[in-house]
């Protein structure tokens, strides 16, 4: 079987901003085996998309293995750097798509714009090439919840990089909020940020066992966001998923404007999203300004907003469902 391969070995938000261009070349190769080449921990989600035939585990680009026949077409949406380049022109594709990249000596392709939006990015790669793709397909049907927190309000506490994470004290007085109108709360993030939402959980008031940073695998993260009324995050993977899922959210940018990585404008009505406008470098080693200046304040008063919007929706669900 001829095989379309797709190099996008970076993280979660990445993923689920390439899910529209994945379904398309799913759309546009029916008969062929699509294998992505994506981090191994992201292969629950991965199977969520319905795109993808077959994940060979690949963190670095320039650490690709394939031994295999050549791919008839290989695919860039890693980006437009020279490491990513050479690892699908390793393979001996038969034809490739991606954008020009500066040092590399095959120039073709659309040239890369750094201000547009991480979806319309794939999405325009693939039509530049007369792939025709729907930036709006970004949905994924939730995984079995292995214990069912429907309706809580998940914390996440998260961040690539420290420049993205906003402080714990603010992040435990959202929670104190929170407690006082009763609602249920849980705390998510990454095994390595377990410390960083123990600290806000003591600060909060909230009990040790309502910590689910580094104790949920990826398809129980993506459940329990599933279920939730409402997500409160920075600009990482699981405000993506958040999207995906249709979930209500309360979403802090900063350094990097929500226009390049943030919900489709289509979205929006869902979505909470501050931003102070003030930009700077997303891989900062401290919290940026811009973010600093997004109080508790603000996000209080955006989820307060969120969960009435929430609870209005249910209410006039519940008033047209079928009984018997």
């Amino acid at each position: 079987m001829s095989v379309v391969l797709v190099l996008q070995a970076r993280g979660l938000g990445e993923l689920l901003a390439a899910v529209p261009a994945l379904r398309a070349l799913r759309r546009a190769y029916p008969r062929h085996r699509i294998v992505l080449a994506a981090p191994a921990r992201l292969e629950q989600v991965v199977d969520l998309t319905g795109a993808v035939d077959e994940l060979v585990p690949t963190a670095d680009p320039a650490a690709l293995l394939w031994d295999r026949t050549s791919p008839e077409l290989a695919v860039n949406l890693h980006g437009n750097d020279v490491a990513s380049a050479r690892a699908l022109a390793d393979t001996q594709p038969g034809r490739v798509i991606g954008f020009r990249t500066k040092g590399w000596p095959k120039p073709s392709g659309p040239r890369w714009d750094p201000e547009c939006h991480i979806v319309d990015r794939w999405c325009g790669l693939l039509e530049a090439e007369g792939i025709a793709a729907d930036r709006r397909n970004l949905g994924l049907v939730p995984p079995v919840a292995s214990i069912s927190r429907r309706d809580c309000v998940v914390v996440h506490i998260g961040a690539g990089a420290p420049a993205r994470r906003w402080p714990a004290e603010r992040f435990a007085a959202v929670i104190r909020h929170l407690l006082v109108l009763d609602r249920s709360v849980v705390v998510t993030g990454d095994a390595f940020e377990r410390d960083i939402a123990m600290q806000v959980a003591k600060q909060a008031g909230l009990p040790d066992d309502r910590v689910l940073a580094g104790r949920q695998t990826l398809s129980d993260l993506a459940a329990t966001v599933a279920e939730a009324a409402l997500v409160i995050s920075g600009d990482t993977g699981v405000a993506h998923l958040a999207t995906a899922f249709g979930t209500r959210t309360v979403l802090l940018f900063g350094p990097t404007p929500p226009r390049l990585g943030g919900p489709p404008t289509h979205l929006l009505g869902r979505h909470a999203v501050l931003w102070t406008g003030q930009t700077g470098d997303p891989d900062g080693l401290t919290p940026d300004e811009g973010l600093l200046r997004i109080g508790a304040r603000e996000v209080i008063a955006a989820t307060d907003a969120q969960l009435s919007k929430h609870e209005g929706a249910e209410s006039t669900r519940s008033r047209y469902r079928r009984v018997g």
